[in-house]
């Protein structure tokens, strides 16, 4: 008699992959949502050391702050 080796048959293999597909799916999300929080969490540091920066100027300058610049004037010759 001979033995039948223990493997996966198709099925099984399919059903396996499946499952994993949907929990990959169920997770993905929560991982755009962990990268969205991060970023989120770096911005309020970048705003954090901004208010610092302008917080010492103000402090080195007369308690003044840097003028704005928008661009080009909109008038010739100024």
């Amino acid at each position: 008699m001979k033995r039948r080796l223990a493997a996966f048959t198709l099925l099984e293999l399919l059903i396996v992959i499946t499952i994993l597909a949907i929990l990959a799916a169920l997770l993905f999300p929560m991982f755009g949502k962990a990268r969205e929080k991060a970023r989120s969490i770096n911005c309020v540091g970048n705003a954090r050391q901004l208010a610092l920066a302008l917080t010492m100027y103000a402090g080195d300058c007369d308690e003044t702050l840097p003028k704005a610049f928008f661009g080009a004037p909109m008038e010739p010759g100024l």
